[in-house]
């Protein structure tokens, strides 16, 4: 299964956040809409600032989540997905790389995000939808 298709089914939105903003509206915002992580943009993606990013910046001094921007902690080194992946190649990506949230990415522009609920959810269904083959196959009632 490629990344377009998973997609096909979650859906294209992304929440996100301007660097601006502080990491304190940035926690608002996960806990409000449920998520692990915001795709920081202005005009371009410049980053992502996930749960992990927030935990580490509390560790040290949680008492200025409201003083620190989205920009300082945010992680800008940034590892995209593409719609033609793989859900294979996103599972190597993601567990190489040790993220749980990937942005999908074509010519620049932001397309979607990808997690890894969302891959193991693709790969769930996949072996349903094997499975059921399989059992018609044994059974012989596929021809």
């Amino acid at each position: 299964m490629k990344v377009s298709r998973i997609l096909g089914r979650k859906g294209h939105e992304v929440v996100t956040i301007d660097p601006d903003s502080s990491v304190a509206d940035a926690v608002h915002l996960l806990v409000e809409r449920d998520i692990g992580s915001v795709v920081v943009t202005e005009e371009t993606i410049l980053g992502i600032l996930t749960e992990r990013d927030i935990l580490r910046l509390a560790d040290r001094d949680a008492s200025r989540l409201d003083a620190i921007s989205v920009k300082e902690a945010m992680t800008s080194d940034l590892i995209v997905a593409g719609p033609d992946d793989t859900v294979e190649h996103l599972m190597e990506v993601m567990t190489r790389n040790r993220v749980r949230h990937l942005p999908v990415v074509v010519e620049g522009r932001l397309q979607g995000l990808v997690s890894i609920g969302d891959v193991v959810n693709a790969l769930r269904r996949d072996a349903e939808e094997e499975n059921r083959h399989l059992r018609s196959y044994v059974q012989g009632t596929v021809r």
